[in-house]
C-alpha cells in the first residue's frame, strides 16, 4: 500500500510517501481502506517529536480518517463489509488501509458521506464533549471561543448556539471573521490585536481557548466564578498562571483529553449520533476542506502549519 510516513523527527522535508507493507487485522479488528484522513496540528507535533506518537518502523503519522470495510476479524459484530466507518483514535491513520479496532470503528449513518466525517470527526468529537462535558453551559449564558474559525471552534460555535448559548469569538481575518458571523455568532473581534480586550473583560461565564499563548487573556475575558476551558496550543504554549490569582476572583481552568472521552464502543457511539444530530437538522455547517493528494503530505502539513486554513485539511489516498 501507499503510506506518507518518516524515519525521523523534523521539519516536513522529513516526510516521505511510498509502499509500505499493508497492515494485518486481528480478529477484533476491521481493514479500513481509507477515502479521506484528517490531517491535525496534533499531527504536526508528533512529527516534529513533540507529542507522542505511535511507535512503528518508519513511522506513520495520523489517527483520523473515515472509509469502507474491506475486512473483518473473527470476532468482530458491531460492523460488516462494505460499511462506512469513522475513527478518530487510531495510528498509522496517512495510509491507503488501516487496522481498525472495532470498539473504534464508528458507523456513518444516511446523510453523513466519508468526506464529511473525516472534516468533523475529530474537531466534531472534540466539540461535543468541550460543549457537553466541561463548558456545561444554559441556554442564554455568553461563550467566548478564540479561532472559533478553525476546525474545532466552526463546529463549537454553532453547537452552542443551537444549545441556546450566545456565542462570541475571535479570528485572524476578515474572512474567518464573516465565515463566524454567518453561523450565528454574535460578534467576532480581530485575533492579531487586542485593544478591544478590554472593552469585554468580565463579560462571559465561559472562555473556550485552543490557542493556548491566549490563555490569560481567556481568563480577563470571564467574570468571576467563570470558566476558561482549555483544549489546545495552536498559537503556542501557555503562561504559566497563579492559582491564587485563580482563587481570588473565583476562575477556573477546566481541560481534558478526548480519549479519556472515548472510553467504549458505546460511549463513540452516543456521542457521534449526538453530533450527527446537529448536522442532520441543519444546524451546523462547515466550510469545505482543503483536500491534498496523500502523496503531497509535506505540502499539507506547510498549508496547516502556516495558518492559511479554513476549516479542515484533508488527505485523500
Amino acid at each position: 500500500m501507499k503510506a506518507l510516513y518518516f524515519e525521523h523527527f523534523g521539519a516536513s522535508e522529513v516526510l516521505q510517501y511510498g509502499e509500505l507493507p499493508q497492515p494485518e487485522i486481528g480478529e477484533n479488528d476491521v481493514l479500513v481502506k481509507v477515502e479521506y484522513i484528517g490531517l491535525n496540528f496534533a499531527d504536526i507535533y508528533r512529527r516534529r517529536g513533540d507529542y507522542h506518537i505511535e511507535k512503528h518502523t518508519p513511522y506513520i503519522n495520523g489517527y483520523e480518517g473515515a472509509g469502507v470495510i474491506e475486512a473483518i476479524g473473527a470476532n468482530v459484530t458491531n460492523q460488516q463489509v462494505g460499511e462506512t466507518v469513522l475513527f478518530v483514535d487510531v495510528p498509522f491513520a496517512n495510509a491507503e488501509y488501516v487496522a481498525v479496532p472495532s470498539e473504534q470503528a464508528i458507523r456513518l449513518p444516511a446523510g453523513i458521506n466519508s468526506k464529511l466525517a473525516a472534516s468533523i470527526g475529530l474537531q466534531g468529537m472534540t466539540a461535543d464533549f468541550l460543549a457537553h462535558d466541561l463548558g456545561k453551559n444554559t441556554p442564554g449564558e455568553k461563550a467566548f471561543i478564540t479561532g472559533i474559525s478553525g476546525g474545532v471552534g466552526q463546529v463549537l460555535s454553532q453547537m452552542l448556539v443551537a444549545d441556546g448559548i450566545e456565542v462570541y469569538g475571535s479570528a485572524s481575518s476578515t474572512e474567518k471573521q464573516a465565515l463566524a458571523l454567518s453561523h450565528g455568532v454574535k460578534q467576532v473581534f480581530p485575533s492579531r490585536e487586542n485593544s478591544w480586550v478590554e472593552t469585554v473583560e468580565g463579560q462571559f461565564s465561559t472562555a473556550y481557548d485552543g490557542v493556548g499563548s491566549t490563555i490569560q487573556q481567556s481568563l480577563d475575558l470571564i467574570k468571576h466564578r467563570g470558566k476558561v476551558v482549555f483544549f489546545g496550543m495552536a498559537g503556542g504554549d501557555p503562561v504559566k498562571i497563579d492559582p491564587v490569582a485563580l482563587m481570588s476572583e473565583s476562575k477556573s481552568i477546566l481541560t481534558g483529553d478526548l480519549w479519556d472521552y472515548l472510553t467504549s464502543y458505546e460511549e463513540r457511539k452516543i456521542r457521534s449520533e449526538r453530533l450527527f444530530s446537529y448536522f442532520a437538522k441543519g444546524q451546523i455547517e462547515i466550510s469545505e476542506p482543503t483536500i491534498f493528494p496523500l502523496s503531497e503530505g509535506k505540502q499539507a502539513h506547510e498549508f496547516l502549519e502556516t495558518g492559511k486554513s479554513i476549516g479542515k485539511v484533508l488527505l485523500k489516498p
